[in-house]
């Protein structure tokens, strides 16, 4: 069931316990504990893909929480918003705060949803009581912010279309590739669905980013994930982003790489399964 947030601005997929979901108006109290009675967990999609690539394991996850999936600012049914990332993640705090409704929240981000979470929680401290950050990071090398140059300048030049190939290579692994065609045709598919306008803003962000000096200010748990053949962010940069926060465990996941709850679910619902213990509550 999908509302808008935000005086009308994100659009966002409710599941799970006490969203309502089965009755026509969310007033199906009864088949629950009330909205309150379970933590809204909300998951921000990457750059490069979209809310789908949470697909997977959204049927596990939604046995113990309130979920909300939303499309990012300029994503799907979701309005585009200017002033750069940090404007984007007041957007999205705002969306959060209306969502949740009082009750606690964990936000978990992948990739680009990850440097969304990762601001919004600087910005605004008491957004959400954990974070999980699954292959982002706090600022990108030389190289990593050429190549978001790169893909914006070459997009904005020749379309989408030109830097597909590029796209798909800093989600998934070749090997992972050849061995699923038809996952990768959807995922195409999804990619050129994107605004490029929204794209090429973004890269331009990811290029200049660099939140090390405000890391101290997240005090919350935080769980930092990488998928050990991530190129698009290497697990290097988890390593320096865990370090820099003050209260942060990281784990990398075997054989995976940029968008790990799509190419591995199992392992990445057992990766967060320590930190968010209900995970695993219900079987």
């Amino acid at each position: 069931m999908d509302r808008l947030f935000a005086n009308g601005t994100v659009n966002a997929a409710q599941s799970g316990r006490g969203s309502g979901q089965g009755s026509d108006q969310g007033s199906d109290k009864g088949s629950d504990q009330g909205s309150g009675s379970a933590p809204a967990l909300f998951l921000f999609h990457s750059l490069l893909s979209d809310r789908a690539s949470f697909d997977a394991i959204v049927p596990q996850l939604s046995r113990s929480f309130r979920l909300i999936v939303p499309e990012l600012p300029g994503f799907g049914g979701s309005k585009a918003v200017s002033g750069g990332l940090a404007a984007v993640a007041d957007r999205m705090a705002e969306a959060v705060k209306e969502a949740a409704g009082g009750t606690e929240t964990i936000v978990l981000g992948n990739g680009y949803g990850g440097f969304v979470a990762l601001q919004m929680a600087i910005r605004h401290p008491a957004i959400a009581a954990k974070l999980i950050l699954a292959d982002c990071g706090a600022a990108f090398s030389q190289a990593g912010r050429e190549a978001f140059r790169n893909m914006a300048a070459a997009s904005k030049a020749q379309g989408l279309s030109a830097i597909t190939d590029v796209a798909m290579r800093r989600l998934f692994a070749p090997e992972f590739q050849a061995r699923h065609p038809d996952l990768m045709r959807d995922r195409r598919e999804a990619f050129l669905k994107t605004d490029p306008e929204v794209l090429q803003a973004a890269c331009a962000d990811l290029a200049e980013l660099d939140l090390r000096p405000e890391l101290s200010r997240v005090k919350v748990p935080v769980l930092v994930l990488v998928g050990e053949h991530d190129e698009a962010t290497p697990p290097p940069m988890s390593r320096e982003l865990a370090a820099g926060l003050p209260n942060a465990r990281l784990k990398i996941i075997a054989g995976c790489a940029h968008v790990p709850q799509l190419q591995s679910p199992e392992a990445f619902l057992d990766a967060i399964g320590d930190f968010l213990p209900a995970v695993h509550a219900v079987s």
